[in-house]
């Protein structure tokens, strides 16, 4: 399988040979959209994290749950993507929302990749409007049981447990959003945005691996990574890989879910708790 992360000397090689998808989307409500028919990378697709990558949300799923596997297959076989095809995808953020799709898709048997730095390090002009494909031919593949977590797996205290947001989040400063404030009682907070550099291009993988590690990573495959609502812990999942530590477990409620569960507590400061 291609490796999760692919600069764009890598893109330039292979372009002819790959399904670009644009996945931008904004906390804030701005539309990724209009972003995207403003000005995206020539021949990319646009796909709708809301739309193709999540299922309606719910306070006791969360914000963005996973689909059924057939809706997943049906959204992106309408957007033009086949089982075979080769997916790199980028947003605006350093990868933290494109995560999503690329995670979905290695985690049933796709190819897919990040480009690193996404839209701003590619250095070719832009195009305008909005490109289409014709449909593909995508079957559905069961999520694997062993790539995911449930609220109770995060709430255990056995588990290494990753929160992928914002300091200031994870220590309960302020939620933007979400009914309370704070984190999983035990959860490390690793930042996905931390996982790049300045130039937002993913750190080197000593480096990533060596944050893991010293958040008690020893068993990359079992730890488990979350977020607001299971969209950027996949950066982290696919920074966990690209550091040679395992494929880990995503938690797809995640925060937006665990704080409306009055029954389980939460904790808040700098420290796991």
């Amino acid at each position: 399988m291609i490796r999760p992360v692919v600069d764009v000397s890598w893109l330039s090689q292979h372009d002819t040979e790959v399904v670009l998808a644009d996945v931008r989307w904004y906390l804030d409500g701005r539309s990724g959209s209009d972003a995207y028919e403003l000005a995206h990378i020539p021949g990319s697709i646009f796909i709708d994290l809301d739309r193709w990558l999540s299922d309606e949300p719910s306070p006791s799923n969360g914000r963005h749950p996973l689909p059924s596997p057939e809706k997943f297959a049906a959204d992106m076989a309408a957007c033009g993507i086949s089982n075979d095809d080769t997916v790199i995808a980028y947003d605006d953020a350093g990868g933290v929302i494109a995560a999503r799709l690329v995670w979905m898709l290695r985690v049933t048997g796709h190819h897919a990749a990040l480009l690193d730095g996404g839209l701003a390090a590619y250095q070719g002009p832009l195009e305008a409007g909005i490109i289409t494909r014709p449909s593909g031919t995508f079957a559905a593949q069961p999520w694997p049981p062993e790539r995911l977590a449930e609220i109770s797996d995060a709430a255990q205290r056995d588990n290494v447990v990753l929160d992928a947001r914002n300091r200031d989040r994870y220590r309960g400063d302020f939620d933007p959003i979400d009914s309370r404030s704070g984190h999983i009682p035990g959860a490390h907070n690793l930042p996905c945005r931390e996982n790049l550099s300045k130039a937002g291009t993913f750190l080197p993988a000593d480096e990533i691996r060596q944050k893991f590690v010293n958040a008690g990573v020893v068993d990359g495959d079992q730890a488990i990574s979350y977020c607001g609502s299971g969209v950027t812990a996949c950066h982290n999942l696919l920074a966990l890989e690209l550091a040679g530590l395992g494929r880990g477990r995503l938690y797809p409620g995640s925060w937006s879910q665990y704080s409306g569960a009055s029954n389980y507590p939460v904790a808040t400061g700098d420290s796991p708790g």
